[in-house]
């Protein structure tokens, strides 16, 4: 059976828990700077974001308040970016920043790009590639299927390949949210340019982070597997 056994401890469980908990230490540290200091413009971040889709010409972004901290996120069926009340409301130099990064998300679909087409259309596997990998490995183990154990590893490949792609498509989208607050003017000082890549770094630190855990998961299955051999 697949299990919480010493190995596993010791190669996926102790080194995800590292990276998660130190990710997010990183992210709570910047947030907390940043969303003290003022940024130079004296702008909220929903000001600074209506000024980016005129500037950046994203005709059609709307903007939309959403519940909760952190919970900030571009969606593209409705072409909607929707912040937290803290962002929203906050001259911070994070909140320009978080705005920044998600109309980044907003320019990739809008310019097609290719990585951001990849991961979308994994988009509907990862609703059941998950929980289906899982209990087809369990399954596969508790019933001596190597088959079916093979299809499951294949099967959480999909998630891993997800969380992969990801990763790039987060970093192109601050990547692009840098260059539309450069262009705009919103980079009058140190504080706003370091500040933005500070907050922004360290997000895109808890998708290694989950990059890396998936990928560990795998190794671990397929060790499982090759042992059964």
């Amino acid at each position: 059976m697949v299990g919480f056994n010493s190995s596993y401890f010791l190669w996926v469980l102790i080194p995800t828990l590292v990276l998660s908990v130190g990710a997010q230490v990183l992210v709570s540290m910047a947030f907390a700077r940043w969303t003290k200091t003022r940024n130079s413009a004296g702008l909220t971040g929903q000001q600074v974001a209506q000024k980016l889709i005129a500037s950046a010409g994203l005709d059609g972004v709307g903007l939309e308040g959403t519940p909760g901290t952190r919970s900030d996120h571009f969606d593209p069926r409705t072409n909607v970016v929707r912040m937290s009340q803290e962002v929203a409301t906050l001259s911070s130099v994070a909140s320009m920043a978080v705005v920044a990064h998600e109309l980044g998300h907003a320019q990739q679909y809008q310019q097609r790009s290719p990585l951001i087409a990849m991961r979308s259309f994994l988009v509907p596997a990862m609703q059941f590639s998950p929980m289906a990998s899982y209990l087809l490995i369990v399954l596969g183990f508790a019933l001596n299927l190597v088959g079916l154990i093979q299809i499951g590893i294949v099967v959480y490949g999909v998630v891993v390949l997800f969380m992969v792609l990801t990763l790039p498509v987060e970093i192109d989208a601050s990547l692009r949210g840098l260059r539309l607050l450069k262009d705009a003017g919103f980079m009058q000082s140190a504080e706003d340019s370091g500040g933005s890549r500070s907050v922004l770094t360290a997000a895109a630190l808890t998708y290694v982070a989950a990059a890396v855990t998936s990928l560990l998961n795998l190794l671990y299955y397929i060790s499982l597997l090759s042992r059964r051999r």
